[in-house]
């Protein structure tokens, strides 16, 4: 199979990369492990995007002070500038997507001044477009229809990239898993937007599926990969094991920044207010400080809740409020929540265009570092930078890969052994996310950090050993989760603290054992993947 250009992934920045490249006049192809658009992270975006108003450098001064001051200047100036032209022309002329406006909120037409702006923690002002509180499903599903019925556009679902082909230093496509068989797809340029790292934790805001692939891809290939340690975690996602009416089997769920936005509060278990004391923004002040301290606040007294008692939670909210009381959940106690890991904010290092390190491979979304998040990412902003970057990325794709794909040699990877039993690769997933939730979580110790390591290469050799004479989904995934794991363990090893990146003393650590694994060399840094026996 051949495409001018290769989009790996279907959520906000694979759907603009390829309707970009397509408009240029190229043949696309998108390949997605997902069935329905809930499969995309984007799909579960609540709060909105973010988009420049009257005030764009105010704007870009949120964006840096919510990064600890470490974003790019030139990244934030790209998304900044081209937020409000990118948004008009591809989510509302293009998908008419009918943003909430003011009076009925229903006003598809409306003019950009006229919408209901929300403002969500870290932005000083209204600026966030959303649909109540499920922006990302109004976004991606008719992004996705768009580009079904679009000439030009193919796009193969259940199919998963395992590796890349590479000849010389240049990306020429990629295997693709799709219907029990393994086909090499050639492509002038491909594109990277697999989305985050969700499933190398135990607990996660991200659908399940979220498991690095486009960084571990990058990394085997040989791609930089930079600022791994940033992983952000969302400080409230509902938390059933505090929830005293909690049904058995309730599962947690994002509750949007935007219900700070409007009022809500954060109160301990001995119905304490501590945010005021924590931040002068309370609230509403960056993601990675508002997550420690909840963690801190559980730690502390064992439980915390969103107090939604000063706003009308039902009207305002009623998406949210109906996924409350799926699961019996007390509003007027309030909402019982926890931090979950949320978005990676690192990825594979890419340019102003979406170029990575190796020649006719690009990467966009989540699975990118841009540099726009620096260590801590603004709320609201991930689907704009999916967006500009996703559709920077699919024009110079197209420029660079229309009428270029060539057929390379490729050994096709051995599938020669028993097929494992869907328990293997639950059993490794559940010993890799607590570890990383032990020692690479929120707040991460040096010693827990050299255990994280051990432990993770000896699950990676483990793994890897299965996966070399085997070819299934779950063993790819599981193999790409280890080879992101690692990455993020080893670059918070050696960096120090900023962001959502937080070192502590080992004597304010409680629990955990230095696990004696042995040490290994840490001079792979950034781009260089760990290999089997590391």
């Amino acid at each position: 199979m051949k495409a001018d250009v290769l989009v790996v992934g279907s959520g906000i920045a694979g759907c603009a990369a390829a309707l970009a490249a397509a408009r240029e006049g190229a043949d696309v192809l998108v390949v997605t492990k997902a069935t329905e658009p809930e499969d995309a992270a984007s799909d579960w975006a609540q709060g909105g995007i973010a988009v420049t108003q009257s005030a764009p450098e105010e704007f870009a001064d949120d964006i840096r002070r919510a990064s600890d001051g470490t974003a790019d200047p030139e990244a934030v100036e790209t998304l900044v500038s081209e937020s409000r032209a990118v948004v008009e022309d591809v989510l509302l002329d293009t998908l008419e997507v009918e943003f909430d406006a003011v009076g009925d909120g229903t006003d598809a037409d409306a003019d950009a001044d006229t919408f209901d702006l929300a403002r969500e923690a870290g932005h000083s002002s209204r600026r966030i477009l959303h649909v109540d509180a499920s922006t990302g499903a109004h976004v991606l599903r008719p992004f996705l229809q768009h580009l079904s019925a679009r000439d030009g556009v193919r796009i193969v679902e259940d199919g998963m990239a395992l590796d890349l082909l590479t000849e010389e230093g240049t990306v020429r496509g990629a295997t693709v898993l799709a219907d029990g068989e393994v086909e090499p797809v050639f492509a002038g340029a491909t594109v990277l937007a697999t989305g985050g790292i969700g499933d190398c934790y135990a607990r996660s805001t991200n659908p399940a599926g979220a498991t690095g692939d486009g960084v571990a891809m990058a990394a085997l290939a040989g791609a930089t990969v930079s600022d791994m340690q940033y992983v952000q975690f969302h400080p409230t996602a509902y938390d059933p094991r505090t929830d005293p009416r909690a049904d058995d089997g309730a599962q947690p769920f994002l509750v949007s920044e935007a219900v700070r936005g409007e009022g809500a509060v954060l109160r301990d278990a001995d119905g304490r207010r501590f945010m005021p004391d924590v931040h002068e923004d309370a609230e509403l002040a960056p993601r990675d400080v508002v997550a420690r301290a909840v963690s801190r606040a559980r730690d502390r007294t064992g439980r915390v809740v969103l107090d939604v008692s000063d706003l009308d939670f039902r009207e305002e909210f009623p998406d949210l409020a109906a996924l409350c009381d799926d699961r019996g959940v007390d509003l007027d106690a309030g909402i019982p929540v926890a931090p979950s890991e949320h978005f990676l904010c690192g990825g594979v290092a890419v340019d102003d265009r979406g170029r990575t390190s190796l020649s006719r491979l690009f990467a966009a979304g989540e699975c990118a570092r841009t540099g726009v998040h620096g260590a801590n990412r603004l709320a609201s902003t991930s689907l704009l930078e999916g967006l500009v970057w996703g559709v920077r990325a699919g024009e110079t794709a197209a420029d660079r890969g229309r009428g270029e794909a060539e057929t390379v040699e490729y050994a096709p990877p051995r599938d020669s052994d028993p097929a494992l039993p869907d328990a293997f690769a639950d059993t490794k997933f559940d010993r890799l996310g607590r570890t990383m939730d032990e020692f690479v979580g929120i707040e991460r110790a040096p010693d827990g950090l050299d255990t994280a390591r051990a432990r993770l290469r000896r699950l990676k050799g483990e793994v890897d050993a299965y996966a070399r004479t085997r070819v299934s989904r779950s063993i790819y995934e599981l193999r790409n989760a280890c080879v992101s794991s690692l990455l993020v363990a080893r670059a918070a090893a050696d960096a120090p603290s900023a962001g959502c990146h937080s070192l502590v003393d080992p004597d304010e650590r409680e629990g955990g054992e230095r696990d004696e694994g042995g040490e290994e060399s840490d001079d792979a840094g950034q781009g260089v993947t760990p290999s089997a026996d590391d």
